[in-house]
């Protein structure tokens, strides 16, 4: 379905590996140690008409946020084919954020030494537009999966900063 390895990117450190990210995410957090961080997966995509054989860019956003006190994020670009409607396109945005998810959890847990963060996952849809009837969907398959959703407005992990990058 994607790419094997992409690579991240910051806007400040530029081109990333999983590993290096997660070294990020772990530095910044051991900086300020009793602060409550949330730490954000989500992902946005961009497209025109859909059909059979479009090739959909997808981005996908790691952000790292200290309650109070700013954060910082990461991204990768991916392409994936044969979506073909609207559907497909919030189900692949969902299925990449909890894979994602799925690696780098794993990854922080081993490196943090127990400290503590919420994880979520931000999925662009929400109750007005024509995303709203996938809602239940959507979050159905991120809370199967261990992870909590939020969705618009506050998803801001794949409405804002993927978008931003799409």
């Amino acid at each position: 379905m994607t790419q094997d390895h992409p690579l991240f990117f910051n806007p400040t450190q530029g081109k990333l590996t999983t590993d290096e990210v997660v070294g990020a995410l772990v530095t910044f957090m051991n900086e300020e140690p009793d602060y409550f961080y949330r730490l954000v997966v989500g992902t946005d995509s961009k497209s025109g008409r859909l059909t059979k054989a479009s090739r959909v860019s997808f981005v996908s956003a790691i952000v790292i946020h200290r309650q109070g006190k700013g954060g910082r994020y990461f991204w990768q670009r991916q392409q994936v084919g044969n979506i073909a409607s609207l559907r497909d396109k919030i189900y692949t945005e969902t299925l990449l954020s909890i894979q994602l998810a799925e690696k780098m959890v794993p990854k922080l847990t081993k490196q943090l030494n127990g400290q503590r963060y919420r994880l979520e996952i931000h999925i662009d849809v929400g109750d007005v537009g024509p995303t709203r009837e996938m809602i239940k969907e959507v979050v159905g398959m991120v809370n199967g999966n261990g992870f909590t959703a939020k969705t618009k407005p506050e998803s801001y992990g794949a409405s804002c900063i993927a978008d931003k990058h799409t």
